[in-house]
């Protein structure tokens, strides 16, 4: 069994699927692993590390497509690679099958199996796999550090002999597992935090970190039975405006992370909004990729509004590529574990197995 990887175009993508360490348990597991040239080196993974440990290092990314059974990437492939790859391949990654709609069925008619690991159920069993958590978990922690550093003021509230300056407010938009680290690193950096989220099951979770729960007033649980936020109606997206409106008025710095999977990202910063926030303020927008959740976003940019700064990114992990790649590489890694028949050395597609069934690609 030979499992290989290709280098992503790096000024999109930095992280990669394979570390040395992911390298050597593979082929502890049995299986043959093949990378190109210099796949880590821009991470400080020179080749000679990989061959040390058994590695198959190859010139030609086409022999790698065509010398493996199983390709583990972290984002679809470009169509000329697509177009290569063979009948009964495997292919590992995020693959985001609401944008990549038509290429993924093309892919399924050839009888290529795809597995899209942001599919992937919120089980106990799956915990190991979890690639959205792992990344969004880094996300939410250098969306702080990034917003911090843009801000002009001092973080702690700071008692001197010439006076005190107040502990910077932030306000937390979506609680889920990036929202949850935003908070919990503004915290432990000395800001005054509160966060907003339709599902009432994160009140607890919020307050268990020290930050202060906005509830809308008859709030409805918008969450779906995988444990997702699900699109709110329109009045409680009224009641909302209305809190947050005023919330916002007292806030220097916002951290937005709402996401509704396979939908635009919900608009929740109004123009309004923002037109009452103090200036000198800073949105940070982790939401960019799927339209933001500000009026405003622009994918990738900085942009001035009435003297509050937006922060779009689509692609914050770029900035962590070293810590993301060892998060998820072990991610994948434990995906193909469960995935790999240790005793045929062959992948064993058991649908039975709910992990296997929601990500395969059907």
């Amino acid at each position: 069994m030979k499992i290989g990887s290709l280098s992503e175009d790096k000024d999109l993508e930095k992280r990669i699927s394979i570390t040395p360490e992911i390298a050597k348990k593979y082929i502890g597991l049995g299986l043959e692993v093949y990378l190109d040239l210099n796949y880590g080196s821009h991470l400080g993974f020179d080749d000679s590390q990989y061959k040390d440990i058994g590695v198959k290092i190859l010139a030609d990314q086409n022999d790698i497509i065509s010398n493996t059974d199983l390709l583990v990437q972290l984002n679809l492939l470009n169509d000329d690679k697509l177009s290569k790859i063979k009948e009964n391949q495997t292919l590992i990654g995020v693959f985001n099958p609401y944008n990549n709609k038509e290429k993924i069925e093309t892919l399924s008619k050839k009888k290529i199996n795809i597995f899209s690991l942001e599919l992937l159920p919120r089980i106990t069993r799956a915990q190991s796999m979890d690639i959205l958590s792992s990344q969004a978990n880094l996300a939410g922690y250098k969306a702080v550090i990034e917003s911090f550093a843009n801000f002009k003021k001092a973080i702690p509230m700071m008692m001197t002999a010439a006076g005190t300056i107040p502990a910077a407010k932030v306000l937390v938009v979506g609680a889920g597992v990036a929202g949850l680290q935003a908070i919990a690193t503004a915290k432990r950096m000395g800001a005054i935090v509160f966060a907003t989220d339709v599902r009432m099951a994160s009140k607890e979770q919020v307050e268990s970190l020290g930050g202060k729960f906005l509830t809308v007033e008859g709030t409805e649980n918008l969450e779906t039975g995988g444990g997702y936020a699900k699109e709110a109606s329109d009045e409680f997206k009224i009641k909302q405006e209305k809190l947050l409106g005023e919330t916002l008025k007292k806030i220097d710095i916002v951290i937005c992370t709402a996401l509704i999977p396979g939908k635009k990202a919900p608009v929740i910063i109004k123009n309004s909004m923002i037109k009452n926030m103090q200036t000198g303020s800073i949105i940070y927008d982790l939401a960019a990729a799927q339209g933001g959740n500000t009026a405003f976003t622009e994918a990738d940019k900085v942009i001035d509004k009435n003297g509050v700064t937006i922060m779009g990114e689509t692609n914050i992990l770029n900035k962590l590529p070293i810590s993301a790649s060892s998060l998820y590489s072990k991610n994948v890694f434990n995906f193909v574990a469960n995935l790999f028949n240790k005793e045929n050395k062959k992948i064993n597609i058991n649908l039975e197995d709910e992990i296997i069934e929601k990500t395969l690609i059907k």
